[in-house]
């Protein structure tokens, strides 16, 4: 973001605490000494207006990069974004864009209890007129990010809170791009393949290193984008390998892992030599703040790994 907004002045982020507590994260720490007020602009406790803010500012040749501060905090905000944003390049025919980036921390782990661990991704992903990205590398979230802020359309950029702290790695200093709908493969293997995204893509990444000491190779695919999906990729991988295991730590009914299988299915079925198996967190409402419950409900590299020697001898 730093490096955007010194590369373009029509850059603005808005958001709660972004300013002078540089955010509850200090993803904008020191940024309003940098760039002042009028461009790190610290708004109300109201979701609503951070979006229809956004989304006017949009209109009028901004391009705003609106904060917020938990992905549970979102829903005031659901017809701006949902009901007017994904709409306006579409409604007018391709006159009007909407050059507007959501960013906001989500799911669990992190002891937050039910209202700061919820995962989102499937509203916005299910909506036409939006792009849903979601990073699982530190180098993956810069090059995305910076795809995001360019796009000219709204953008929702989801940052698993746990990955704050817990997945390190190289960052170039220099300016590239990551293309916005393009999975990565982050591991190859030709016995089966994982599908994911987010913090559960590193739980994947240690269960593929652990298992390939068994003898056992897995290719592990990081979806990356969930809006637009790269079926390509996906279908190229199962075809190599005959097996697919989707994780997600969302609920599991009506998930991203369901669309992912039924592209799958319709794609490469007469590559399976099994169904395609979903692993996600249990279904109910809420993550539960008990951390011995909340244990529970999310996934581990030992609950991926069961997961995958059973399809694996299916």
């Amino acid at each position: 973001m730093y490096e955007e907004l010194k590369r373009d002045s029509d850059i603005v982020i808005l958001g709660e605490d972004i300013g002078n507590r540089g955010g509850v994260f200090l993803a904008t720490d020191g940024f309003i000494d940098e760039f002042g007020a009028q461009r790190i602009i610290d708004t109300p406790l109201a979701e609503s207006s951070i979006a229809g803010i956004a989304l006017g500012a949009a209109l009028n040749g901004i391009r705003p990069i609106a904060e917020i501060q938990f992905a549970d905090f979102i829903w005031p905000a659901i017809n701006q974004i949902v009901g007017e944003a994904s709409k306006v390049h579409y409604g007018t025919f391709g006159q009007l864009n909407a050059p507007i980036v959501i960013r906001t921390p989500f799911g669990g782990g992190v002891k937050g209890g039910l209202y700061h661990s919820q995962s989102i991704e499937v509203i916005f992903s299910h909506t036409p007129g939006l792009k849903v990205v979601i990073p699982s590398t530190p180098y993956d979230a810069k090059g995305l990010l910076k795809s995001a802020i360019r796009d000219d359309n709204p953008v929702i950029f989801l940052e698993h809170k746990h990955t704050y702290r817990s997945v390190k790695g190289e960052v170039p200093n220099t300016n590239y791009t990551i293309p916005i709908g393009k999975a990565d493969v982050k591991i190859k293997g030709d016995d089966l393949t994982i599908i994911s995204y987010g913090l559960m893509v590193r739980y994947c990444i240690e269960v593929a290193i652990s298992m390939k000491t068994q003898g056992i190779n897995l290719e592990v695919i990081d979806l990356r984008t969930l809006r637009p999906l790269d079926v390509t990729t996906l279908v190229e991988s199962v075809k190599k390998t005959g097996k697919c295991l989707v994780v997600q730590e969302d609920t599991q009914a009506y998930g991203i892992g369901a669309e992912v299988a039924s592209c799958i299915a319709d794609l490469a079925f007469e590559y399976l030599d099994g169904p395609v198996k979903r692993l996600s967190g249990p279904e109910v409402p809420p993550m539960p703040f008990s951390p011995s419950l909340e244990d529970e409900f999310m996934l581990n590299e030992e609950k991926i790994e069961t997961a995958v020697k059973a399809l694996l001898d299916y």
